[in-house]
């Protein structure tokens, strides 16, 4: 399915094709009341230029996109890597962006990948509504999730991270434990929400006389939020400080791991931690890390599968039913917990 082209542009504005051109390109040599009345032909038909089309042409069936939320996270990369793999077996080429937990990021990589016509797009965490993929769907370009949640409209391949809240906290009770925290990340991801309600299912089970949780939400996933967040912890009164954390994914946990041990506080003795994702430093951490493991590749592999699925039925004309495909975690206990 294709959009409205240049031509439309210029048949609804009243103008020549060269007009239109100027208009997207070089603005300032169109008249005023002539470059409004261009604007408003391309905002009324949903118009979007296709970039160097003479050089996509041949190549933007093969193009498929890939958002991610941060780049810098060893668990997204390591699922990226894995896209990128059968996305190349299948004779495709992915091109890549990170939002950095940036909304306006997260529109203006989904308006670019538009632009360049891709056949596809994958999408990892993210904060995105339907509403900003409306220009994809009226396109015909499938949108898969990864990781995440995703209006029923979408397919979307993730992991049971309630089940994986309720392993890790489930873990520290059976060790003892009975004063936890959970550092949760940014409280808008439905991940960070999952995990959570898995963590407060395995406290009811216990009873909220016998066990507490601290909640703390940071504003990144990262290893400084992690070292912020175990500060904050070992401020509080001994009497009521946790002895155990349940961090929402292993950045925070190493973070917040450097900072007990540098500052003496012990681990596990001191404090315990469980992580989330079990990246490969997760084994390789001062005292090594336990944590919830997510099947990255298969994650990857099963996302781009379907995307392929999805793209085929729809150049077939074949009615789509989308689907959610859903994995089990697994817990990794080392030397944080043992």
């Amino acid at each position: 399915m294709s959009g409205p082209s240049i031509k439309d542009v210029a048949a609804a504005a009243g103008v020549s094709v060269g007009t239109v051109s100027n208009v997207l390109n070089s603005p300032d040599r169109v008249a005023d009341h002539t470059r409004q009345r261009v604007i408003a032909a391309v905002t009324r038909l949903g118009f979007v230029r296709n970039e160097n089309a003479r050089r996509l042409r041949a190549r933007s069936s093969r193009v498929v996109g890939l958002i991610v939320l941060d780049g810098a996270n060893p668990f997204e990369m390591g699922m990226a890597r894995s896209i990128e793999e059968a996305v190349e077996a299948a004779g495709y080429t992915v091109l890549l962006g990170s939002s950095a937990g940036c909304l306006e990021r997260e529109r203006r990589y989904v308006e670019l990948f538009e632009e360049h016509r891709v056949r596809g797009l994958l999408l990892a965490p993210t904060h995105l509504a339907p509403l900003d993929l409306t220009g994809l769907s009226r396109r015909g370009i499938p949108v898969v999730f990864l990781d995440g949640h995703a209006d029923r409209t979408y397919s979307n391949v993730a992991v049971d991270d309630v089940a994986g809240g309720r392993i890790a906290v489930e873990h520290l009770l059976s060790r003892g434990h009975r004063r936890l925290a959970f550092i949760g990340g940014p409280s808008t991801l439905a991940q960070m929400q999952d995990r959570l309600r898995g963590a407060e299912e395995a406290l009811r089970r216990v009873g909220s006389q016998e066990a507490s949780l601290i909640t703390v939400s940071t504003p990144a996933m990262t290893l400084d939020v992690g070292q912020d967040a175990a500060d904050d912890l070992l401020a509080l009164d001994p009497a009521e400080r946790p002895t155990a954390v349940f961090a929402a994914n292993d950045l925070i946990a190493l973070g917040v791991l450097q900072r007990l041990l540098s500052r003496g506080t012990r681990v596990p003795e001191g404090m315990a931690i469980v992580g989330y994702d079990d990246i490969e430093f997760a084994a390789s951490a001062a005292v090594p890390l336990t944590s919830i493991r997510q099947p990255r590749e298969e994650l990857g592999r099963r996302a781009a599968q379907l995307l392929f699925e999805e793209i085929k039925a729809r150049e077939a004309g074949e009615p789509l039913q989308p689907r959610s495909l859903r994995f089990e975690p697994e817990l990794v206990v080392r030397g944080s917990t043992a």
